[in-house]
């Protein structure tokens, strides 16, 4: 089945390295820019198709649930936040895959998980590799996802 790009929607991209997936904002400096060719305008950088759908998730990773409760949205977002300052073993990765599991569950244009995987960084024992794979709504062509997830000081 041929991917219905639609299905992912549009937005205005606000993490600039989706290839690599590095899930980490800089704050106050979230709007991406590029130069129109045929007037070499500035204008706000459109996301659509896969990359739209890969940034959505990673922005509902990176948020913690309820923060956007203000804004009508009390359910957005994920519970790996919880996770900062833990150590890196086998109890808390179990739990980021739960939290990460939850996250994917809640997404709409998420069909189907393949498969999850939470394992330590090999160079780095403060880092969490999560990796995903998934079908999307309206595709049969798996989508994997992988990013990094950040303990900050644990050992």
């Amino acid at each position: 089945m041929p991917v219905n790009q639609e299905s992912f929607g549009a937005d205005l991209r606000l993490l600039r390295d989706l290839q690599t997936r590095k899930s980490n904002r800089d704050p106050g400096n979230d709007l991406s820019v590029v130069r129109r060719e045929q007037t070499d305008q500035i204008d706000l950088e459109p996301l659509s198709g896969v990359d739209n759908l890969i940034q959505a998730l990673l922005l509902r990773f990176l948020t913690p649930t309820g923060e956007l409760t203000a804004l009508g949205h009390p359910e957005y977002g994920s519970r790996l936040h919880e996770l900062i300052g833990e150590l890196n073993n086998e109890t808390n990765r179990n739990r980021a895959k739960l939290f990460v599991l939850q996250t994917l569950e809640a997404e709409p244009r998420v069909k189907k998980v393949l498969s999850a995987s939470v394992t330590q960084n090999r160079r780095d024992p403060a880092q969490m590799d999560i990796d995903v794979a998934l079908l999307a709504i309206d595709s049969d062509t798996p989508i994997n996802l992988v990013f990094p997830f950040f303990l900050e000081g644990a050992t």
